[in-house]
């Protein structure tokens, strides 16, 4: 399998971290790739004519995005539990797109600084995004303490892909500080090993 990746980027990062959960890692090439709104790579694009990271192409030679596709794709090929069965499914799947939708404001947040020019930027918005990621995360707060201390699946790899990003990205956030039970969480759940094997790099 090859995964299009980039160090920084949160979504390919949650799928990196499943394929460790999931023993598959090694089985992964990477092919690193430099793609932003404002810059596309040929190579992605014929692979995905959306051009997004993550991209994985399967041994078959099918291509398979966004990072939930690749996520499910990978839990089948290792036979995993990430998506549990039953009603835990669908809490999983729900944190999982809360958890993305915290990344899709912070990269929006991100875009917004970074990429226009500064005449330009609409400080509204970035405050609009970043009260959507800490609704979100106000949200997290409320359910940690009711979480197994073993929780393992999509909802809670997406959740700490997310916080490592804000991390990255947003270090003046202090998203820790409104939410003690998330850090205390997240302090935890960094030391897997899939964690550590997978650290964003800017």
């Amino acid at each position: 399998m090859k995964l299009y990746y980039s160090s920084t980027s949160p979504y390919v990062r949650k799928c990196l971290i499943a394929a460790h959960e999931l023993g598959l890692a090694d089985r992964i090439e990477l092919a690193p790739v430099v793609t932003m709104p404002t810059a596309h790579s040929p190579e992605l694009m014929r692979d995905n004519p959306l051009c997004k990271l993550p991209t994985l192409v399967t041994d078959e030679g099918q291509a398979l995005y966004d990072s939930r596709v690749v996520c499910e794709y990978l839990n089948d090929q290792g036979g995993g539990a990430l998506i549990p069965a039953g009603g835990g499914k669908w809490a999983a799947l729900v944190d999982q797109s809360l958890a993305d939708g915290i990344l899709d404001a912070a990269l929006l947040m991100r875009y917004e600084v970074v990429l226009r020019p500064a005449e330009r930027q609409w400080p509204a918005w970035r405050e609009t995004q970043e009260e959507k990621a800490c609704s979100a995360l106000g949200q997290f707060e409320r359910a940690v303490g009711g979480w197994p201390a073993d929780r393992l699946d999509i909802g809670v790899i997406a959740l700490a892909s997310a916080l490592s990003y804000l991390d990255l990205r947003f270090p003046d956030l202090d998203w820790r500080g409104p939410h003690p039970g998330l850090a205390a969480w997240f302090a935890d759940f960094d030391q897997r090993p899939s964690m550590r094997a997978t650290v964003l790099k800017a």
